[in-house]
């Protein structure tokens, strides 16, 4: 599982950092959440190919995290992008949706399927993940995301190879939990396999402090969360413009137990030192990371 960092700039960009947009890589999936503008030619300088994309997550449409929709469902157009692109976000998403594909000609098209979220909770069950939605608190109906690897079962290979099993259709069986014969003999799928726990990632990419915010975080493996203004000097903007400070997202991570905390979408007053954000959310907590763009993890 991979995560991108296509834009990590705040509401303007500045001439290191593009706006919002962060992509996930799972198991054949592609998954793109926001999409700030110039997105498409992000996805060029890291040498990415959008037309891989299966879903696009809106966090909210105020114009930083959606500006790059219009020039990327063209280039995916242009580019003869086979699949039906599906796109989730917050009530209204249809209907902005719309707007935008009324907004200009499209010398191409492609298919899309515009979901609305409007519940918390899981929305999307597939066989390999879950991802699940929050309502955050913001100056326009926003949502926050978690994705979810499923448990899998994971071959006991010593346990096997005393056995005597080799590679074949009896150790699929065992993977997916079931026992099975072999050779007058019963083996048993908790013996012969370990659960893996499937790993989480949460991606908070603009909320101001609300109850929802540790409930979409907990347990994650990385926490992914907007921190535009520093709570020494500007706790006041972030509460009025509905946004998080750096020691706000890093108590949020120390309350949810998470692993590790990414910080993106920094206010661009601190563009020649942004390691103030850093060393803030760091005192409250340690395995803190500042994001930029083209940062890639791996987990």
């Amino acid at each position: 599982m991979e995560v991108i960092f296509l834009g990590t700039s705040e509401a303007t960009p500045t001439a290191e950092k593009n706006q919002s947009a962060v992509l996930l890589i799972h198991n054949g999936e592609q998954i793109l959440f926001d999409c700030g503008e110039n997105t498409q030619r992000q996805f060029k300088i890291a040498k990415l190919n959008p037309c891989k994309i299966t879903r696009i997550l809106i966090t909210h449409w105020h114009g930083d995290h959606i500006l790059g929709l219009p020039g990327l469902l063209q280039t995916l157009a242009l580019n003869n992008y086979s699949k039906t692109l599906k796109i989730y976000g917050p009530k209204g998403t249809k209907n902005f949706m719309g707007k935008i594909l009324g907004m200009f000609m499209f010398v191409e098209s492609i298919k899309t399927e515009v979901h609305e979220i409007d519940e918390n909770g899981p929305f999307l069950e597939t066989e390999t993940f879950t991802i699940a939605a929050y309502k955050m608190k913001h100056m326009a109906p926003c949502l926050a995301y978690s994705f979810v690897e499923n448990d899998k079962r994971k071959i006991n290979l010593a346990y096997i190879k005393k056995q005597g099993l080799k590679p074949g259709p009896l150790l699929g069986e065992l993977q997916l939990g079931k026992d099975v014969r072999f050779k007058n003999k019963i083996i048993k799928a908790k013996q012969a396999t370990q659960i893996r726990k499937g790993k989480k990632i949460s991606f908070m990419l603009d909320t101001s402090v609300n109850e929802n915010c540790v409930k979409v975080a907990k347990d994650a493996n990385l926490l992914i969360s907007e921190a535009t203004f520093l709570e020494k000097e500007h706790a006041d903007k972030a509460k009025e413009r509905g946004h998080l400070t750096a020691k706000q997202a890093a108590t949020i991570a120390k309350k949810a137990k998470v692993k590790k905390l990414i910080l993106t979408h920094i206010s661009q007053r601190y563009a020649k030192n942004n390691q103030v954000i850093l060393q803030e959310a760091k005192k409250t907590f340690k395995n803190s990371e500042l994001a930029k763009d083209f940062m890639k993890i791996i987990l």
